[in-house]
């Protein structure tokens, strides 16, 4: 709205042609997310302790997880407002895109929502029945998969990291990609958000990897020099980006070891479901496998643990899953696992942005 209201003014004032830039929107669209965390983060603790609202421990969890029990819960709600409300000050309403990667953003929310208040309802870790919640999410989705397949000027190209001249065309089954994608990224989140900041930094730092390759891919001058696609209107996810970056390290304040709040499912799947989105729009969909590699090492620690079990009638691969459960019960303390899990984070982040030039 920001920029709608003060743009124009540009043809009288010089100086407001700054609003023009999207480098500059996206600086204030981050600090302004982070600020809101700040500012509301606090109160909304006070808030959901009055409530009640609390996190149900896992029963067959770690035994030190014990000591979390009665922190607040739900505070991916103070996420969702922060991006929002950043995204639609600083952004260009204008692009198509945006709106798309704010429904998913939101929609996966209330299934993360519906899901926490069905946990705090029945008093237990378990929520509305994963046969429902996978429905949901593969139908919004599929929405967002029809809605970009058949978007003029959008192709179903897949990009393959390394390769730049390597580009299948999927006709119809880019659908079904989006669908896996999307689904994918928004549980994949949800499981690794098991220790305090665990899922918040690693979020975050995602979201500022991909906060770049919007810009690279909406800038047509670069994405040429780059050699990758170009997609008109995506650099303004850019600013959707660093809102959520931003309201991510705003979150991570009250996050971070010891958790004085969780963001609950109604942020992990939000927060995933978005990173899915920005993925497949940016043309940069089997890259998130690199920039999330903390997400899908948590993801197929879960499979192979399960697939495991099952065949072998009873015997396990880890001590517990996911992988960073495994890990506390070898004896590592839960800052050590979280911080750990951050600096894999920033080195497939790097990997991933080494791909611009290693094709």
């Amino acid at each position: 709205m920001i920029y709608e209201f003060l743009y124009p003014l540009h043809t009288m004032f010089s100086s407001f042609n700054v609003f023009r830039y999207i480098t500059f929107r996206t600086i204030f669209a981050s600090i302004t997310a982070l600020l809101i965390c700040l500012v509301l983060g606090r109160w909304l603790i006070r808030k959901l302790q009055s409530l009640q609202i609390d996190q149900q421990i896992r029963e067959d969890g770690p035994k030190t997880h014990l000591v979390k029990k009665g922190t607040p819960t739900m505070g991916g709600i103070l996420i969702i407002f922060a991006v929002v409300i950043s995204t639609l000050l600083w952004a260009n309403l204008a692009v198509g895109y945006v709106w798309l990667v704010l429904l998913v953003t939101v929609g996966f929310g209330l299934i993360g929502f519906l899901d926490d208040y069905r946990k705090l309802a029945g008093k237990s870790s378990h929520g509305i029945s994963g046969k429902t919640r996978l429905a949901a999410e593969i139908m919004i989705a599929l929405f967002v998969g029809v809605i970009l397949y058949f978007k003029p000027g959008f192709n179903s190209q897949v990009t393959i990291p390394f390769f730049k001249t390597v580009l299948p065309n999927l006709g119809w089954g880019y659908i079904l990609l989006c669908v896996f994608i999307i689904v994918g990224a928004a549980n994949a989140v949800n499981l690794t958000d098991g220790l305090d900041g665990l899922a918040t930094g690693p979020a975050g730092i995602c979201f500022a990897t991909y906060l770049l390759f919007a810009y690279f891919v909406g800038n047509v001058k670069v994405a040429h020099y780059l050699q990758i696609p170009y997609v008109p209107g995506a650099g303004e996810l850019s600013v959707f980006c660093g809102a959520l970056m931003g309201a991510a390290i705003g979150f991570l304040w009250f996050n971070a070891y010891p958790a004085e709040i969780f963001m609950g499912d109604v942020g992990s799947l939000s927060m995933g479901g978005a990173l899915g989105t920005v993925a497949i729009i940016t043309k940069q969909e089997i890259l998130l496998a690199i920039v999330g590699g903390v997400f899908v090492m948590e993801t197929f620690s879960v499979i192979f643990q399960v697939g495991y079990f099952k065949l072998t009638g009873g015997k396990r691969i880890f001590r517990m899953a996911p992988i960073h459960h495994h890990f506390e019960l070898k004896g590592w303390a839960e800052p050590k696992v979280i911080v750990r899990f951050w600096i894999i984070s920033i080195l497939l982040a790097l990997v991933a942005m080494s791909t611009l030039k290693l094709r």
